[in-house]
């Protein structure tokens, strides 16, 4: 089931807008697209992401971009987009996806774990800006999630992941969703620059 039907089939209402969020102008078009739909905009999850394992040495300049631009670049823009509009309603909700790897480091991930790092710095830095307004800013830091993320990860290395893990398991994407749900809700509003990392075990924060 998609995520559109999943909200549809439930009550709600959506639409689905197709945009590069490492792109400025495209980014302000989804977020204009959404407010003048709905009339307002309480809650950001960014959460677009790409990741190919290599080494350093062997990580070419185009690949290294990519990451950092996909994760870091379109969370600043994403959130620098819909600032105004919380500002002038004074609420808001953002929430960032990091990664248990920005803590621990990885091989041959050495971008993917630079950009995820780097959001949760840029969330701290949003929180302190933020200041008394009623808007949070968090992260998720996930651990290793059954996603198509991970389709292309040879189930070996899958298997070593595993294995390292004190859970036993790899999640699911329903094991880490209430962790943006709560951070979404009021019951979270003493959180801000905060960092909730359901990874099993995997890395303690």
């Amino acid at each position: 089931m998609s995520v559109l039907e999943g909200i549809t089939d439930n009550g709600g209402e959506g639409f689905l807008i197709k945009a590069d969020v490492r792109d400025e102008a495209q980014v302000k078009g989804m977020v204009a697209e959404v407010t003048n739909t709905f009339g307002q905009l309480d809650v950001l999850i960014n959460n677009a992401g790409v990741a190919k394992d290599s080494l350093i040495e062997d990580t070419s300049l185009e690949d290294w971009q990519r990451t950092i631009d996909t994760h870091l670049k379109g969370t600043f823009l994403c959130t620098r987009a819909v600032l105004p509009y919380m500002y002038s309603r004074n609420f808001g909700k953002i929430i960032n996806t990091a990664s248990q790897l920005a803590y621990k480091g990885a091989p041959a991930f050495s971008d993917y774990t630079a950009a995820k790092g780097g959001i949760i710095s840029f969330t701290r830095s949003l929180a302190h800006e933020i200041g008394d307004r009623a808007i949070n800013a968090n992260c998720v830091a996930p651990g290793a999630t059954i996603t198509p993320m991970l389709e292309d990860v040879p189930g070996i290395v899958l298997e070593e992941i595993r294995s390292q893990i004190p859970r036993g398991t790899l999640a699911q994407v329903d094991d880490i969703v209430g962790s943006y749900l709560f951070l979404a809700s009021e019951m979270a509003v003493h959180y801000q620059g905060q960092c909730l990392s359901p990874n099993g075990g995997d890395a303690f924060l």
